[in-house]
């Protein structure tokens, strides 16, 4: 009777993590407009079968040498202020769409964030106490608008390779004011050297990893690409007792899309809307399943949906494009 009792108990929690492994997050990131959000706005989010939206306040930095950032100004577009920020997630969470509140940081010229390096000790203390003002900012606003998901920062390697016990002391400070979950997104190449997961509730990864050097690989090439990646990552989450989100994924509807993934470059590649395809339906179909693994944000979903993309795109965006209708799919496949 024991041994039964035990038995069943144990099919009881493989059933609840089966069925937690398939509520995944299906998310866009949805990128900041000039504008507010309008239904008809969210309508073409709720038609892609998302749950989640990541929303995305920005903070300005002059060069990669500054220690200033400028954020909440009047001079920013409307979706990346503050006022604007909360009418988004106003407007998501009354279509219950999760959100995601996810600062990032602009250097002037396209700089990469994660080169952002102070040059002296007097540099790097007046950076970190821009950076705390701008992401308590946000934390205020992720507690007030009772948001899912707050994330303290996107791609910044240098900054916390440099000042660990900085972000160790930020994340005490967040947790103080903000009580859901946290993450980081790192970058692909930058997540096992990020020192603080113990204190957030997700491994976050920014998922531009390198599958394949094809002009136009098929699935099952891309998959290939994946698996080390992918084993690296489940032993990292089970290292770590953390799920792994990925912050942001995607893949440019051009040639050679899975060889350099992270290229944001205005290139002349050709428009490859079957590349673009693959590559998502790969991603999806690899990681969806697993149990270790939360789900993820498309790179990227503009609001004004009929103006964006298009079958001449070469950018990352898939609206109105075939891989368009592979994440509808999908995300309803593991909504």
């Amino acid at each position: 009777m024991k041994k039964i009792g035990f038995l069943f108990i144990l099919s009881l929690l493989q059933l609840s993590c089966t069925s937690q492994s398939q509520n995944k997050i299906n998310g866009v990131s949805f990128v900041s407009s000039r504008e507010g959000v309008i239904q008809n706005h969210v309508n073409s989010v709720l038609n892609l079968n998302a749950n989640h939206a990541s929303v995305m306040p920005f903070g300005f930095i002059t060069d990669i040498n500054s220690t200033e950032v400028t954020f909440n100004s009047h001079r920013q577009w409307y979706g990346e202020t503050k006022k604007g920020i909360n009418q988004y997630i106003d407007i998501l969470h009354k279509n219950e769409i999760s959100v995601m509140l996810k600062p990032q940081i602009w250097i002037r010229g396209g700089e990469f964030t994660g080169t952002l390096e102070m040059k002296t000790e007097e540099d790097w203390q007046k950076l970190e106490e821009t950076y705390t003002d701008f992401i308590i900012t946000y934390a205020e606003v992720a507690a007030t608008t009772n948001v899912d998901i707050f994330c303290i920062g996107t791609e910044l390697e240098k900054f916390v390779e440099n000042r660990p016990n900085y972000w160790k002391q930020l994340i005490t400070e967040i947790r103080k004011i903000y009580k859901g979950k946290l993450t980081y997104a790192s970058n692909w190449d930058e997540y096992t050297k990020t020192p603080f997961w113990e204190a957030l509730d997700y491994v976050g990864i920014d998922a531009y990893f390198p599958l394949s050097e094809e002009k136009s690989p098929s699935i099952a090439q891309l998959k290939a690409g994946w698996q080390q990646w992918k084993n690296q990552m489940a032993v990292f989450s089970n290292q770590k007792n953390k799920p792994v989100l990925f912050t942001e994924f995607g893949y440019r509807s051009m040639d050679y899309t899975a060889k350099k993934p992270w290229l944001v470059d205005r290139n002349d590649e050709q428009v490859n809307l079957d590349a673009q395809v693959n590559a998502t339906q790969a991603i999806i179909e690899e990681f969806w399943t697993e149990k270790w693994f939360a789900g993820g944000y498309v790179w990227k979903w503009f609001i004004n949906h009929e103006k964006s993309g298009g079958v001449n795109d070469n950018r990352f965006t898939p609206q109105n494009k075939p891989a368009e209708n592979t994440i509808r799919e999908l995300f309803k496949k593991y909504n």
